[in-house]
């Protein structure tokens, strides 16, 4: 639960520099934790500038605010390929996409899950599994990720299979 405190204390930071907070991610450690920001701007790509500029308001935003004990590391980051996905409106936006989602409470027996995006029903994600349609209540999601979807290679020259001609 404090990685939602973490991205509603750090999401209007974000949004003051007209960037979009996708969410916050916070991995306890003994030595050194990390805290994990995951930005987007709209109808561009995410720069370096754009990195730096919420590295340093988040960062003075937590030291204000000083909600983490001991020591931490602050990453921020666009989402890339395989964007993390965390709210139903995240979901919404990829239908169609194959996501992969690890639940909290097992479904018919399985934890994870990877599919297509079938549709966003209030708080419930609908993926296809094995053909069928699998509801997620999001409040069951522990981790969830577009998976990347890359371009097959164009075939090399001379690399074409011949097809045999049948007689």
């Amino acid at each position: 639960m404090f990685n939602a405190e973490l991205t509603n204390l750090l999401m209007p930071v974000v949004t003051d520099l007209g960037l979009e907070c996708l969410g916050v991610e916070y991995s306890p450690s003994h030595g050194n934790s990390l805290v994990r920001v995951y930005i987007d701007a709209p109808q561009r790509a995410v720069t370096v500038d754009d990195c730096e500029a919420v590295s340093r308001q988040v960062s003075a935003m937590l030291d204000v605010n000083d909600p983490i004990t001991g020591r931490y590391t602050l990453e921020v980051s666009s989402p890339g390929l395989d964007r993390p996905l965390y709210t139903p409106q995240q979901f919404a936006r990829f239908i169609g996409q194959q996501a992969k989602v690890e639940v909290n409470l097992a479904i018919a027996g399985r934890r994870r899950f990877q599919g297509p995006i079938l549709a966003v029903e209030g708080e419930e994600v609908v993926l296809e599994q094995d053909g069928a349609p699998v509801r997620i209540t999001h409040a069951n999601i522990h981790k969830a990720k577009l998976v990347a979807q890359y371009d097959e290679p164009a075939a090399k020259p001379g690399k074409h299979k011949q097809a045999k001609k049948s007689k």
